[in-house]
C-alpha cells in the first residue's frame, strides 16, 4: 500500500496506485494531468514510493530555463541518467514538473528513452495542458487526471490542519474552485482578499473607466503587488457567476455571494454571447502573459476589450 496521508482526496488515484503497486503491472510512463496546487507532485512521490522507489533514486528534473524544458534538459537529466542503474530500491522514477512546457525537440528527445526504456525507468509527466503534448507522447503514456476536491472536504482541512476559521475557511474553498493549493494560499494569504475587492471595484464600474484610468489600476496591480494570475482567475469567476445565474436563475450556486444582487442585474442585461466573450478575453490574456507578453500591455489590452464587449 502506499503512503497517501499527505494527499487530500483523489481517492480514484490512490486506489489505481494501490492496486499497480499490489499487481507488480506497472507502466514505464504517467502523466498526471491537473491544474498547479491540485496536489500532483505529491500523487507524483506517493506514486514512485508505492513502486518500491528510494526517496535517492526519484529524479526531480529542474530546467536550465524558467520558461520551458529544452532538448538538452532532457538528454542530460533524463536519458543520460536513464542508463544508470539504482542504487537502490527496484526502480528510478524521473519526474518531469511542467511536462507541457517541454519543446517539440524535447519531448522527440524524451519519446526516445519512453519507447525503450530500461526495465527500471519509470517517468511521470506533470502537466496542466494536456494538448501540449505530442500525440506519441501521449499514446504511450498512462493518463491520471486530477479531480476538484469538494467544498466540504477542503474546508474541513483548512479548520482542522491548517488552523483556520470556519468562515475564511468556507470562503477560501468556495473561490478555490477544488483547488486544495489554491485554498490554503487564499486562506493564508491577505493579499487573496484585496486582490479580490480590487478586481470587484474594477468589473463593477468597467462600463465608465477611460484609458487613463485603466494605466491608473494596472500602476496599482504593480503597486500593490497583486499575484495576476489571482487577478485573472477572480474575473473568470465573476463572469461564470453571471453565466451560471442567467442559465440557470439559482443564487446557490454563486460564488461572489455578498455581491449576488448585482450578478442578477448583470445576467439580465448581458447576452450569453457577451459573457462568454468576456470570459474568452480574459483566458486570452492568461495565455499571453504564460507567454511572457508584456503584462502591462496584456492587461490594458484586455480591460478596453471587456469595456469595448460591455
Amino acid at each position: 500500500m502506499a503512503d497517501n496521508d499527505n494527499v487530500i482526496g483523489q481517492e480514484q488515484i490512490k486506489n489505481f496506485i494501490n492496486q499497480t503497486a499490489e499487481t507488480g503491472k506497472i507502466s514505464h510512463a504517467y502523466i498526471i494531468c491537473g491544474e498547479k496546487g491540485s496536489g500532483r507532485r505529491e500523487i507524483a512521490g506517493s506514486f514512485a514510493t508505492a513502486i518500491k522507489c528510494d526517496p535517492s533514486e526519484v529524479v526531480t528534473l529542474i530546467p536550465e530555463k524558467t520558461t520551458s524544458i529544452g532538448v538538452e534538459d532532457i538528454r542530460r537529466k533524463v536519458n543520460n541518467e536513464a542508463v544508470i542503474k539504482p542504487l537502490k530500491g527496484e526502480r528510478k522514477v524521473f519526474i518531469i514538473p511542467d511536462a507541457d512546457t517541454m519543446t517539440e525537440q524535447a519531448q522527440n528527445a524524451l519519446l526516445k528513452t519512453i519507447e525503450e526504456p530500461p526495465a527500471y525507468v519509470v517517468i511521470i509527466l506533470i502537466v496542466e495542458n494536456i494538448n501540449a503534448l505530442l500525440p506519441t507522447i501521449l499514446s504511450r503514456c498512462v493518463q491520471l487526471n486530477m479531480r476538484p476536491l469538494s467544498e466540504a472536504v477542503i474546508t474541513e482541512y483548512l479548520i482542522n490542519n491548517v488552523h483556520i476559521p470556519d468562515y475564511l475557511a468556507e470562503s477560501s474553498a468556495v473561490f478555490s474552485q477544488g483547488n486544495i493549493g489554491k485554498a490554503v494560499r487564499y486562506a493564508t494569504e491577505g493579499d487573496f482578499i484585496k486582490t479580490r475587492e480590487e478586481v470587484i471595484r474594477l468589473l463593477k464600474t468597467l462600463d465608465s473607466k477611460k484609458v487613463d484610468d485603466f494605466i491608473d489600476i494596472i500602476k496599482r496591480i504593480r503597486e500593490e503587488k497583486y499575484n495576476i494570475s489571482d487577478y485573472l482567475d477572480i474575473m473568470i469567476l465573476w463572469y461564470r457567476d453571471v453565466l451560471l445565474y442567467k442559465a440557470v436563475k439559482d443564487t446557490a450556486s454563486v460564488i461572489f455571494r455578498e455581491e449576488t444582487r448585482y450578478i442578477m442585474e448583470e445576467a439580465k442585461v448581458r447576452s450569453y454571447e457577451n459573457i462568454e466573450a468576456c470570459i474568452k478575453a480574459i483566458d486570452k490574456a492568461k495565455l499571453r502573459i504564460r507567454a511572457n507578453v508584456n503584462i502591462d500591455v496584456t492587461l490594458e489590452l484586455l480591460f478596453l476589450q471587456l469595456k469595448e464587449i460591455y
